[in-house]
């Protein structure tokens, strides 16, 4: 196979056409047989084949630094620099990365994996280099879908008042996790479907070359002809009006041409566009038939005809029902979302009420202070994001929304420890960056029957924002609880004991009680107590505390500010003088892996918790603080 050749980008600059096409097939085989096994990002990577290969044969990396915006379109970019026989371990726990890897190889420049950063990046590496006087050139890949994002604009703007040398690779598909919205998508799609510019183009181009040198003048006039024929034939792209150069439309899956479309943007000095037109899941016909997400990021699944095993419901769709449900009763329920309408259980609910549901692209920062905007106006707004895309929006969730104590609701899908899309998606930080803004409401269910019920909670309180976090992956039951609100603030104890006190939030507490019947085994007597909420914290915990020679809290998420952090806080405003053991995740990140193994790892899994629960009895004291009574009963 003549992929199993190339052993570094060198080895492709000898390729003739019929090689590369050759090439380019063998590694859309690999990529599809890959990824069938390990999950990843199919989609993003069989549209940049043809590209990567091109950014490879005529950049040199890593002196030349290629900046991918997002990282999951890199897989292409790894099995070219050194990477391909590692691609059996891709995304597994000590094996290859899923996004780009600075501690992998030197030909990842930055571990970017949250959309619309590449530019800065991009625009500093730049910048340095002109300071040092590195040589090199540097270049950003950036998706359609990530110039949706705010900051993507901010960094353009600054590229267009600060002019550095820098190529800018605008893979347009048409998509980002769906397909892109917003004004940038209709602007590039009228540059894509509209070839009259380039025609109008060499003919004016033709006419201004038979024209009398007659001095400067003349030059002027010219090109503002050419300016104003170029008006009238296609809209000006945005990175023109900041003072770019752009060229395109180009076809992203001809090779010949992008490698001339590349050459001539690093012969030109100053900040460079290639708007370069792929297609997402090109070559594979199950993603390219893909209407709502084209493959973007698959579990494993039959390569052959692209089918996926039969999946029991999971959290995410159990969610997406019961605000289907809720939204049914109350037309003031809005949904809205950030480019993850499939991702955050929200397509039933766009189809029902198309006008009652927004996807505002990549751009938490907006889809925060819209909602609050709505609320403003009466409505019920419900922003559903991953965990981990939630913290970009810090500021507009504590100064839009929580400082005019709007009822917004945020639904943070994939929260805790998430798996093998490793350390930036897992959703570690909510618990604490959440609690400390005033006036927030935060809980965590343990069971699908106790998400209805708090988000039943959730729209209908009037005090201010509420968020509800929920796990990655297969529900542990069904859901069938009535859409009742439950008294906010209000723990209940799943388990009695008079030993240890185990308490936990959300997920955890299953992990709990799990430990509980260990411990029982071991002549250990453990309650367990559900906080469901972080915030407010109920008082009585104190009371539950006293009755137990020691306390274990069980937390998903960093320990640093945390739910423990609030128990520890709590006791201690109490006077309840009993140790307390925090469990949660350290004050680092984590590295990817199944997400079983990972919390093991963290001492997150009944025996870690069963462990902490005896270590703390044995530096305890001897029996409870205070005579024993009956705990709040579930």
């Amino acid at each position: 196979m003549l992929l199993d050749e190339i052993r570094g980008p060198a080895d492709l600059r000898d390729l003739g056409p019929q090689d590369l096409t050759r090439l380019c097939g063998e590694i859309r085989d690999f990529l599809i047989e890959a990824v069938s096994r390990t999950g990843g990002h199919l989609g993003p990577n069989l549209g940049v084949v043809e590209l990567t290969v091109a950014l490879h044969r005529v950049f040199s990396s890593p002196q030349d630094a290629l900046v991918f915006d997002t990282g999951h379109q890199a897989y292409v970019h790894k099995m070219l620099t050194g990477r391909l026989r590692d691609f059996e371990t891709l995304r597994q726990h000590g094996g290859l990365s899923g996004y780009p890897s600075r501690a992998e190889s030197e030909h990842d420049v930055v571990e970017n994996s949250h959309a619309s950063t590449g530019l800065s990046y991009a625009l500093a590496l730049a910048t340095a280099r002109q300071i040092t006087g590195e040589a090199g050139k540097v270049v950003c890949v950036i998706g359609d879908g990530a110039l949706t994002g705010g900051m993507a604009y901010e960094a353009l703007n600054n590229i267009g008042h600060l002019h550095p040398e820098l190529i800018i690779i605008l893979n347009d598909n048409g998509r980002s996790y769906a397909p892109t919205v917003g004004g940038i998508a209709e602007n590039l799609g009228q540059l894509r479907l509209s070839p009259t510019y380039e025609a109008a183009k060499d003919a004016t181009g033709r006419t201004l070359r038979h024209l009398p040198l007659v001095g400067d003048s003349a030059y002027q006039a010219a090109k503002r002809v050419k300016e104003s024929l170029k008006q009238l034939v296609s809209t000006t792209s945005i990175f023109e009006t900041l003072g770019l150069k752009y060229g395109g439309p180009i076809d992203g899956h001809d090779i010949a041409a992008l490698e001339r479309a590349l050459r001539d943007a690093a012969s030109y000095r100053g900040p460079v566009v290639i708007h370069v037109v792929t297609n997402k899941g090109n070559g594979y016909a199950p993603a390219v038939h893909d209407e709502i997400d084209k493959f973007h990021g698959v579990s494993s699944f039959n390569p052959r005809d692209g089918s996926f095993a039969a999946a029991a419901p999971s959290w995410t769709d159990l969610f997406g029902e019961a605000l289907l449900e809720a939204a049914e009763r109350d037309p003031r329920i809005v949904a809205i979302t950030a480019a993850m309408a499939s991702s955050t259980g929200l397509l039933g609910f766009a189809e029902r009420f198309p006008d009652r549901f927004f996807d505002v692209g990549i751009a938490e920062q907006h889809a925060v202070t819209f909602a609050s905007g709505l609320a403003m106006q009466g409505l019920r707004p419900v922003v559903c994001i991953y965990s981990t895309f939630l913290q970009r929006a810090f500021d507009q969730i504590a100064c839009d929304a929580s400082l005019h104590r709007l009822p917004v609701t945020f639904v943070l899908d994939r929260a805790g420890i998430t798996g093998p899309d490793g350390q930036s998606h897992h959703g570690m930080l909510d618990l604490a960056f959440l609690r400390c803004i005033p006036g927030m409401v935060v809980a965590a269910p343990s069971s699908p029957d106790e998400m209805r019920r708090m988000l039943a909670t959730a729209l209908a309180h009037e005090g201010g924002p509420f968020a509800l976090r929920y796990p990655r992956g297969t529900a542990p039951a069904a859901a069938t609880a009535a859409l009742e609100p439950l008294p906010i603030g209000e723990a209940v104890v799943r388990r009695d004991g008079g030993d240890v006190a185990i308490m936990a939030v959300g997920k955890m507490v299953g992990v709990a009680l799990d430990a509980a019947r260990r411990l029982e085994s071991e002549g250990i007597s453990a309650s367990v107590v559900d906080a469901r909420f972080v915030k407010p914290l109920d008082p009585r915990l104190a009371e539950i505390a006293a009755r137990h020679r020691g306390v274990v809290t069980v937390e998903d998420g960093t320990t640093v500010g945390g739910f423990g952090s609030a128990v520890a806080e709590l006791l201690a405003a109490a006077g309840t003088p009993v140790p307390v053991r925090r469990l949660g995740i350290p004050d680092r990140f984590v590295e990817h892996g199944a997400q079983g193994l990972l919390l093991a790892s963290l001492g997150l899994d009944p025996e870690g918790v069963a462990s902490a629960a005896a270590e703390v009895l044995a530096c305890g004291p001897s029996r409870p603080a205070t005579s024993p009574r009956r705990a709040p009963a579930a």
